[in-house]
C-alpha cells in the first residue's frame, strides 16, 4: 500500500462528514454523551474500515471505538494504546467541509476561495516556511478543516492498515481508540482504560512534525451567574440591578496580560469566551489555565476577590462564580514513565525526523488519561491552526507521522 495516498484518502473523507461537538448548556445536555449524535456517524465509518482489514473491533452505546492488532512476536511487551478524537471544535462550523489542496507550495500567500479576505501567510504561521514545494490542505474558508483530530484518526488507521499488511513487522499488542467530545473537555468521561487494557498510549492530536508533547496546561472551567432586578427603565431610579453591567465590569476587571492573546510559552491565562444574558441574568463563561496547579489557584482567588468587591458595590445582585475542574498537567503523571517519551522519540527518529519534547498550550484526552492511570503523551499530526477557518495540514508531514506511529510499535517490541 501507498502510505501518501491512503492516508491522504482517508483523511479527506473523515472531515466530510460533521461530527462537531457542543458545548453543554443545560444539566441535560452535561448528561447527554456524545453531545452530537452525528460523532457517531464517523464511528459507524471506523467500526467498519477496521473490520474490513480483520480487526477485533467494537463500537459502545458511549460512540467509542476500540480496536486490537494482535501481537505477532514470541516474547512479553507492554500493549501500547493510540488514540485520536472523532469530534470537532464548535468554534467554526464543521458542515459541509471542502478540502482544497495546494500542490507545490511557492511560500506565498494562500487564499481561501468562499472568504477572499482571509489569507494564510508565512507572517502568522512561521512553520509555512518549512513546507515549501508541499502539498498543502486547507478548508475554502468558509469552515474549519478537521484536521483536529481527523488527522490524527486517518493517521492512526493508515498505521493500523500498513501493520496489517505488513507482518513482517514485529510489534506487540496494540490497542486502538477512538474518542467523542475532546474538544469540549469531555472525551474519556465514559472511557473505560481497563477495557482498554493498554499499559500505555499515545494521543496522535498534535501540531508540529516531530514535536511530542508531555506537558499540558492544568485546566478549570469557571462561569459567573449575576442575578439582577429588571424594572421598567422609566422607573428603574434606586431600583434596577442591571446584570449584564455587572457581568460586562467582571469582565474588565480580569487582567489583560493575563489573558490568551498576551501570553505566551508557559504563562498561564484567564480567558473570557461568553457572556449571554440580559438584566435580570447574565452568565459568563471562562476557562482558565496554567502549567501548574498553584497558578490556577492563584487566577481563582483573584476572580473571587472581583466577585466580592462586586458584591460590595452592586448589594442588591447575587453573584455566584462556580469552578469545575477540567485536567491536570499530564506531566505530573508521565514524569514517572520516562521511556513512554522516550520510545515516541527514537521512533520519530528512525522515521527521519528531528524530534523535540514540548509543552501545549491546552490539553489531549492524554492528559484526563495519564491522571487516571494510563501514561499518555502527545503525538505530533503535521496540523496547524486548530479550531480556525485557516486551519492546514501538509500532506508530506501526515505520512511522516504516519511512518512514526509503524516506527514506534516496533520500538517497543525489541528486547
Amino acid at each position: 500500500m501507498d502510505i501518501r495516498n491512503d492516508v491522504v484518502e482517508r483523511f479527506t473523507r473523515y472531515v466530510k462528514i460533521d461530527t462537531q461537538s457542543r458545548e453543554p448548556e443545560t444539566q441535560e445536555d452535561f448528561n447527554k454523551y456524545p453531545s452530537t449524535e452525528k460523532q457517531k456517524d464517523l464511528g459507524k465509518q471506523l467500526l467498519s474500515e477496521l473490520q474490513s482489514i480483520g480487526l477485533e473491533v467494537d463500537m459502545d452505546d458511549w460512540g467509542y471505538v476500540m480496536a486490537t492488532i494482535p501481537s505477532n512476536v514470541d516474547h512479553d511487551v507492554p500493549v501500547i494504546g493510540l488514540i485520536s478524537h472523532i469530534d470537532t471544535s464548535p468554534a467554526a462550523s464543521g458542515t459541509n467541509v471542502v478540502p482544497v489542496f495546494h500542490d507545490n507550495y511557492n511560500g506565498g500567500e494562500i487564499y481561501f476561495s468562499k472568504n477572499p479576505g482571509q489569507v494564510l501567510s508565512t507572517d502568522d504561521n512561521p512553520d509555512l516556511k518549512n513546507k515549501i514545494g508541499h502539498t498543502i490542505i486547507t478548508s475554502d474558508g468558509s469552515t474549519l478543516l478537521g484536521a483536529d483530530d481527523k488527522a490524527g484518526v486517518a493517521e492512526i488507521m493508515t498505521a493500523a492498515r500498513y501493520l496489517v499488511e505488513h507482518p513482517e513487522l514485529k510489534h506487540g499488542k496494540i490497542r486502538l481508540g477512538f474518542t467523542c467530545d475532546e474538544e469540549i473537555g469531555a472525551g474519556v468521561n465514559h472511557f473505560d482504560i481497563q477495557k482498554f487494557g493498554a499499559k500505555f498510549a499515545y494521543t496522535v492530536d498534535g501540531e508540529i512534525l516531530g514535536e511530542i508533547e508531555n506537558e499540558t496546561f492544568c485546566a478549570d472551567a469557571a462561569e459567573l451567574e449575576v442575578r439582577g432586578i429588571d424594572i421598567h427603565p422609566g422607573m428603574a431610579k434606586d431600583r434596577l440591578v442591571n446584570a449584564v453591567l455587572i457581568a460586562s465590569k467582571f469582565i474588565t476587571m480580569l487582567p489583560r496580560d493575563r489573558a490568551p492573546e498576551t501570553t505566551e510559552k508557559m504563562q498561564g491565562y484567564v480567558h473570557a469566551y461568553t457572556i449571554n444574558g440580559g438584566v435580570d441574568r447574565a452568565v459568563v463563561k471562562m476557562i482558565v489555565r496554567d502549567f501548574a496547579d498553584s497558578g490556577l489557584r492563584e487566577f481563582e482567588s483573584m476572580m473571587n476577590g472581583f466577585v466580592d468587591q462586586l458584591k460590595s458595590e452592586f448589594p442588591k445582585a447575587e453573584l455566584k462564580l462556580t469552578i469545575r475542574e477540567q485536567y491536570k498537567n499530564m506531566k505530573y503523571y508521565l514524569q514517572d514513565f520516562p521511556e513512554v517519551t522516550d520510545k515516541a522519540l527514537e521512533a520519530a527518529k528512525r522515521a527521519g525526523l528531528n524530534p523535540v519534547l514540548a509543552s501545549i498550550r491546552g490539553g489531549t484526552d492524554g492528559s484526563r488519561l495519564s491522571a487516571m492511570g494510563l501514561p499518555t503523551p502527545n503525538i505530533f499530526t503535521g496540523g496547524h491552526n486548530f479550531h480556525s477557518t485557516k486551519e492546514w495540514i501538509s500532506v508530506s508531514d501526515m505520512e511522516m507521522t504516519v511512518k512514526t506511529l509503524i516506527e514506534l510499535t516496533q520500538v517497543w517490541a525489541e528486547r
